[in-house]
């Protein structure tokens, strides 16, 4: 009944002239940039325009949808829509798999998270395709996955204890394993579980949190990828990617990656500095109001001491849950992009 409502809904706002191929698509979190900057703009502007007409988009948010993030690619398998797109993350309880996309610390940089997207794309594919029947069109990530703490911390040792909202199910096994209690709460719900002592600390990209409001109720900001990167994948049902043209394909396939994709990598490293200067005040702020949360330097014993912890428990352990061949898998392609190989 529920798929059969949504089915409804997704008919009402994606009716449009039947002239052109038409492409009913379901975009990220509708209020943080990476939706507001390079998905709406490809989508409703750029891909129309290429196309010179061939091609129709019509476009809305899972938030805006009031989708569960979970059934995102779930809903996007079946049909209900062609294109869909949001945070790996957020699908691996169908594809456990899928979480050695998204692997804390290993990526310190934006050019080594997309070296390390850009290894695991062929897993991703297959996954992709065998889980959700789809086609992965596109990559892109959100910065890196920072701590924001509405209490004191001077130090990665002081996350012990503590409870935390993970940005995805392999960083809370990372935190747990630190000796935090990793907490589940909504993206939507995290100030007020902040507020209201649910949580310590929570989470998500400095931009998504400055955003977000997320320094109205945090103090202390860990400016350490302790949740990775947060790719966010853009996929298309396969059967309506097969029903394509050649020429509408190819002309997708160059577009995203140029329009889309990479422009949202290249500004991903430059935004991380810009949104901690917007949170802390430690540099200038191009967005808006400079906020004043304590900016919290992890020293390279914590570091090295958190890398420990993800080689030797937090990735055997997904490997363990994958299943199959899928830790092997990583430690040869992925892993050897990053220098780390599961025990």
């Amino acid at each position: 009944m529920k798929s059969k409502l949504i089915m409804t809904a997704v008919a009402s706002l994606f009716c449009v002239s039947a002239i052109a191929e038409t492409l009913s698509v379901v975009g990220s979190w509708s209020s943080l940039p990476l939706y507001k900057e390079y998905e709406k703009p490809y989508w409703t502007e750029v891909l129309p325009k290429a196309a010179n007409g061939d091609i129709q988009v019509t476009m809305t948010t899972h938030n805006q949808m009031g989708t569960a993030v979970g059934d995102v690619f779930r809903l996007l398998g079946d049909g209900v829509y062609d294109v869909g797109m949001t945070v790996s993350d957020y699908a691996v309880a169908d594809a456990p798999e899928l979480e050695g996309l998204d692997v804390p610390l290993v990526a310190l940089t934006a050019d080594q998270a997309r070296a390390m997207v850009n290894a695991a794309r062929p897993m991703i594919d297959e996954i992709f395709r065998d889980r959700f029947n789809s086609h992965v069109l596109a990559i892109a990530p959100y910065p890196p996955q920072v701590v924001f703490c509405n209490a004191v911390v001077k130090n990665l040792n002081d996350l012990k204890g503590k409870k935390i909202r993970a940005s995805g199910r392999m960083t809370a096994k990372f935190l747990e394993a630190l000796g935090a209690e990793g907490v589940n709460v909504a993206f939507s719900e995290v100030p007020g579980a902040l507020q209201k002592g649910v949580v310590d600390c929570a989470v998500t990209g400095a931009g998504s949190g400055y955003s977000a409001g997320w320094w109205e109720v945090s103090t202390h900001l860990l400016a350490i990828p302790l949740g990775g990167w947060d790719p966010v994948v853009t996929a298309i049902n396969l059967t309506k990617w097969k029903s394509l043209t050649e020429a509408q394909r190819t002309l997708i396939t160059q577009t995203i990656k140029k329009n889309f994709e990479d422009p949202a990598w290249a500004a991903a490293q430059s935004a991380l500095q810009n949104d901690i200067a917007c949170l802390t005040g430690k540099g200038v702020c191009p967005v808006g109001e400079v906020r004043n949360m304590t900016l919290v330097e992890v020293s390279d014993a914590d570091f090295n001491r958190a890398k420990t912890v993800l080689v030797e428990q937090v990735l055997p352990d997904w490997s363990a849950r994958a299943g199959g061949n899928w830790g092997q898998r990583w430690s040869d392609t992925v892993g050897k992009v990053v220098g780390v190989k599961i025990q």
